[in-house]
């Protein structure tokens, strides 16, 4: 089985430049006007799950809550501590998650839309 998993934004480009100079994942595929919806799609080729993005005339309107998060583990130490250094030269901030757990396993920041993301050295040999 594979997995995608879709949202809706209001800034593909924004979205793009997160998930692929941020967090280190490629742009696998894109499509335009596709019915009204531009979109593309970003992951790892390696990988059986990737992430969609898509962008209409239609407005995102997003309800999340604090315990919604995606949680990204990094096989090692090292991709760990580059994306950690990523996040620091680039000025992004980490916040406090509303879950303990994740406030000592790993480190929570936002995407340009506001969803929570935390990345955890826990699985990283």
């Amino acid at each position: 089985m594979k997995l995608r998993v879709a949202r809706h934004t209001d800034d593909l480009e924004k979205i793009k430049t997160f998930y692929s100079d941020v967090l280190g994942f490629e742009l696998l595929g894109s499509f335009e006007n596709h019915d009204n919806y531009d979109g593309i799609f970003i992951g790892k080729p390696s990988l059986d799950w990737h992430f969609e993005f898509t962008k209409s005339d239609k407005k995102a309107h997003h309800f999340s809550d604090e315990d919604d998060n995606i949680v990204l583990y990094p096989e090692t130490i090292s991709d760990y501590n580059k994306l950690i250094n990523n996040l620091i030269r680039r000025n992004i901030s980490t916040i406090a998650s509303s879950n303990p757990y994740w406030n000592e396993n790993g480190k929570t920041i936002l995407d340009p839309d506001g969803f929570r993301i935390i990345i955890s050295n826990l699985k990283a040999i």
